[in-house]
């Protein structure tokens, strides 16, 4: 509480970002071994043994010398919060104590990177010991050797948002160690599922950075400007202003039709377009603060009046985005709300005669993945994408749209979730759908027509699950009269303390 108490303080300034407690990191390690000894326990298999981690190793660009800005593989962050990279980290199951192993620094590395003394990372990252990596093998073997040769369990896993494994630590000698590739992975996912007070303080900053900046970029859009601007305007008030050096992801930046590529800004379509007048604007953008990030989507007119068509699509998306926020409480099954987020879509523009038919006929024929080929929202943390979607025993829908969901689980308190329906006009759905002679007999294909150019809407909020129903993290405009009247030039508030009013069922 104290240090909650103390992040209120410091985060009352926008110009004094809130101190890093490493006692986070130490709360997340405290969770992880009662997580992994009631596992062992159940299991009847002895409660010791050594957690072992690899942070991440900094890496050139291509055959370069250039090195680009490092950022912790976020398993390690979780546990210990290093900065740095080429380090180990361990735990001991028995005790609880934890151990840093840093890298042997040459005289170069102290030229170039700065000089750290070793025992200076026992107080900056709050553990029990610290030794060189070079020395692992031998640390391990006599200071764990109280039940004989200890067992290593290692991060070995796959994520299911990217289909790749996490990389188990390794080592010289490790091959004298026995070990444990399949314990791991699966607990200590899950202990990141779950927020405590102190993660969410972080995201609730990110949260609070990623809005005012995205306001920002609200007050300045203007025909007639490129989207890389946008894209700086956002980056640089969330920096200078905030002191976040690292978004959660690449800035989405898309106006007019681009905004009907799902993740528009990537290399090939590099935020670059100029803004037309009467173009709608798509802005997918989130800062991060010490690993923990955000991810936060705004859409509003470029010219900062909507028309008639743009106001149809995004009340739709706008009413899809609070029934499904009033339905959030735990025991609530995220498929579920992906699916009431497409019927509120479809029966809004069916409302409009966009489409026409029974909305039961639709949701049968799948017709919402024609309009959101993307899942709901996915879990929020260190990783924008956090893992723990599709934990042992939940299987991946197979059907259009809810295939694209990046969780079905049944929502948890503590959990930190994003809510992101969305309607696109995408060229490719559309045609596929006007060749099958089931789906195309629900369209107004005259009216489709209308809208061919006119891009996608997207809102995204982030939200935490509570005992009682949700809290919105996010404080941005929605409603179409309050995003006209900011761009217009009128207040906008912030939270006015630490928590925004919790909605409930």
């Amino acid at each position: 509480a104290r240090y909650l108490k103390a992040w209120c303080k410091m985060s009352d300034s926008s110009l004094a970002p809130p101190a890093v407690f490493m006692e986070l990191h130490a709360g997340n390690r405290k969770r992880l071994v009662a997580a992994l000894r009631a596992h062992l326990s159940t299991s009847g298999r002895p409660l010791h043994g050594i957690v072992l981690l690899k942070g991440g190793e900094e890496q050139t660009l291509y055959c370069t010398d250039r090195v680009p800005l490092f950022r912790q593989e976020s398993y390690f962050a979780y546990l210990f919060g290093v900065r740095e990279p080429g380090f180990y980290g361990a735990v001991d199951i028995a005790s609880g104590q934890s151990i840093l192993f840093a890298p042997r620094l040459t005289l170069d590395d102290a030229i170039w990177n700065g000089e750290k003394e070793l025992s200076s990372f026992k107080d900056m990252y709050r553990v029990d010991f610290v030794f060189y990596v070079d020395d692992l093998a031998q640390v391990l073997r006599c200071q764990f050797s109280e039940h004989g040769e200890p067992l290593l369990f290692l991060l070995y896993g796959k994520n299911t948002d990217s289909g790749n494994y996490s990389k188990p630590a390794s080592f010289e000698g490790i091959e004298k160690f026995d070990t444990d590739l399949s314990t791991l992975h699966p607990i200590l996912t899950e202990c990141r599922v779950i927020k405590s007070d102190m993660e969410l303080a972080f995201i609730q900053y990110a949260n609070d950075v990623s809005s005012k900046a995205h306001i920002e970029v609200m007050r300045q859009i203007k025909p007639g400007m490129k989207e890389f601007q946008l894209e700086s305007i956002f980056i640089h008030h969330a920096s200078m202003h905030e002191g976040c050096r690292h978004c959660s992801y690449t800035c989405i930046c898309a106006t007019g039709h681009n905004s009907s590529t799902l993740h528009y800004g990537h290399a090939g379509a590099p935020n670059d377009q100029t803004l037309n007048d009467g173009d709608m604007a798509l802005m997918d953008m989130g800062a991060e603060y010490n690993f923990y990030g955000s991810d936060i989507t705004c859409s509003y007119p470029i010219n900062g009046k909507f028309k008639r068509n743009q106001t149809i699509v995004y009340n739709a998306i706008l009413r899809a985005h609070n029934d499904v926020i009033s339905h959030m409480q735990p025991g609530v099954r995220w498929i579920d709300m992906h699916k009431l987020a497409e019927q509120r879509i479809l029966e809004s523009l069916k409302k409009e005669n966009i489409i026409h038919g029974d909305i039961g006929d639709m949701m049968n024929q799948r017709l919402g993945a024609v309009f959101m080929p993307h899942g709901l929202g996915h879990l929020l943390g260190i990783d924008t994408h956090d893992p723990g979607g599709y934990p042992k025993g939940l299987e991946r829908p197979k059907e259009p749209g809810l295939r694209s969901l990046r969780t079905i689980r049944e929502l948890k308190e503590g959990m930190v979730i994003t809510v992101e329906p969305g309607c696109y006009f995408i060229g490719t759905l559309l045609r596929h759908a006007k060749d099958d002679p089931i789906s195309s007999k629900f369209f107004n294909w005259e009216k489709i027509e209308m809208y061919k150019s006119f891009g996608g809407v997207r809102i995204e909020s982030n939200l935490y699950v509570t005992a009682q129903g949700c809290k919105n993290l996010t404080n941005c405009p929605r409603e179409t009269w309050e995003i006209e009247a900011v761009m217009a030039g009128a207040p906008w508030p912030s939270r006015d303390d630490c928590s925004s009013a919790t909605t409930t069922k």
